[in-house]
């Protein structure tokens, strides 16, 4: 199911792993590089820092808001320098559940700036299917919205 409205983006993806597994995609800083950014920060608490150096030049920041180790992580977003969407502007939730052997995630991103929300819908356009390939123990390959260089 995919469906965007009054500044919420909703996601929905059936992954061939354990909510266990994905989970660590999740809250694992190493493991969260796999599928998005170049370098990460979760500090797996609430008021903990969220923060994801996404492509090299764009930096989201937010803070850790829940953490239920399998099921649900919560955390707000926003953007390093950003005036439209400031660091923690908005609100992502994502729950994890049992699906067959494998694991349906949902994510919801809400408290976008409408001039905003295609963009954000076209980012986890891109990025949860690699969260998907990553946490089924694939290899999404390298990403190809980092910038040159952006590792060095």
């Amino acid at each position: 199911m995919t469906e965007i409205n009054d500044g919420v983006i909703n996601r929905e993806i059936f992954i061939d792993a354990p909510r266990e597994t994905v989970f660590g995609f999740l809250v694992d800083p190493e493991k969260m590089v796999q599928w998005m950014g170049v370098d990460a920060i979760f500090e797996n608490r609430p008021s903990g820092t969220y923060r994801v150096n996404v492509s090299g030049a764009d930096v989201a920041l937010g803070e850790v808001i829940e953490v239920v180790p399998h099921e649900r992580v919560v955390f707000t977003w926003g953007w390093e320098g950003g005036d439209i969407l400031p660091p923690g502007g908005s609100r992502i939730e994502i729950t994890l559940a049992n699906s067959g052997a494998g694991t349906k995630l949902r994510l919801v991103h809400s408290d976008i700036p409408e001039s905003l929300v295609d963009r954000h819908g076209d980012g986890w356009d891109h990025f949860i299917p690699r969260l998907a390939i990553a946490g089924a123990g694939g290899d999404p390959g390298p990403d190809p919205w980092v910038k040159e260089n952006a590792a060095q």
